[in-house]
């Protein structure tokens, strides 16, 4: 009896081991999977706030190099025989544009601040180029100013251009605060226009998010918590993966606009391929998950 008694104890002790294994795995792979989908949350915002940041990089990098070619320009022109009126615009292109890159530079500072899936060891990378940026600028700065002194040196003529030069200097100086708003006023239409935002979820998570209704259908945008969507760039993010065997869209869009791809494991991944028409009737995308 004694023996049998010990068995069952074994057999039973073996049985709650291997019930408790299998859910610290189940827990494990729910666990993962939630690691995993915030990670595509995280990395879906940081792609377009570095597409953002990069692109003010390259209209400040732009803007140097132009500066630049304007004042090779300008050296060339100097002696006799130089084309006065040429120097002129050039130098007043030159301020317009050092003016120019300045509010560049200021926004990108601010674009920084306002990046929060940035990590910090991009964040200070950024503020290094930020800083170097500002040298540039301020050295060029000098530079020029040494270029004007050089032109009232060696040619009275072109020193008695100072004040229309000034007089254009405070022309372009309102001019450049104009275009440094229209600038911004651009991109900020710009990234509204190709901004959208999607969210999957079971149907406890969307309904306790306000997303669906008790009959799963989707509800008004203004009652969205939209800090649960993930913000993205439509000309970036085109796949979606949804790490799942069962998906439904409950927004509208086109059917010829994308496709739901099964990999080996039968979980689908969303592929849109026309994002035109995908985000045309709505910016908003809801995706019910099991």
């Amino acid at each position: 009896m004694n023996k049998i008694m010990c068995l069952a104890v074994a057999t039973l002790a073996l049985t709650l081991g291997s019930c408790q294994s299998k859910r610290e795995k189940e827990n494990t792979v729910d666990h993962s999977q939630a690691t995993i989908d915030s990670l595509q949350r995280v990395i879906a915002q940081s792609t377009s706030e570095s597409e953002d940041m990069a692109r003010t990089i390259q209209q400040i990098r732009d803007g140097f190099r132009q500066i630049n070619e304007a004042e090779d320009r300008v050296i060339r022109e100097q002696g006799e025989g130089s084309d006065q009126q040429m120097i002129v615009e050039n130098m007043a292109f030159i301020q317009q544009t050092l003016r120019l890159n300045r509010a560049r530079i200021a926004d990108l500072q601010q674009q920084l601040r306002n990046a929060n899936q940035t990590s910090k060891e991009a964040k200070n990378a950024y503020e290094v180029m930020i800083e170097e940026f500002n040298v540039q600028l301020e050295s060029k700065s000098r530079e020029i100013e040494d270029l004007r002194r050089q032109l009232a040196e060696k040619d009275i003529q072109i020193a008695e251009q100072g004040e229309q030069i000034t007089h254009l200097n405070e022309n372009v100086e309102e001019l450049a605060t104009k275009n440094a708003e229209k600038e911004r006023t651009v991109m900020a239409q710009d990234q509204e226009l190709h901004t959208a935002w999607y969210v999957f979820g079971t149907k406890k998570e969307l309904r306790e998010q306000n997303i669906i209704g008790k009959r799963d259908a989707v509800m008004q945008s203004s009652d969205f918590n939209k800090d649960y969507f993930t913000k993205i760039d439509i000309r970036v993010t085109k796949k979606i993966p949804l790490y799942s065997k069962s998906v439904e869209l409950k927004t509208s869009h086109p059917s010829g606009s994308y496709s739901l791809d099964e990999d080996a494991q039968g979980m689908y991944t969303l592929r849109i391929t026309d994002p035109d028409a995908f985000w045309s009737i709505n910016k908003y995308l809801v995706i019910l998950v099991k």
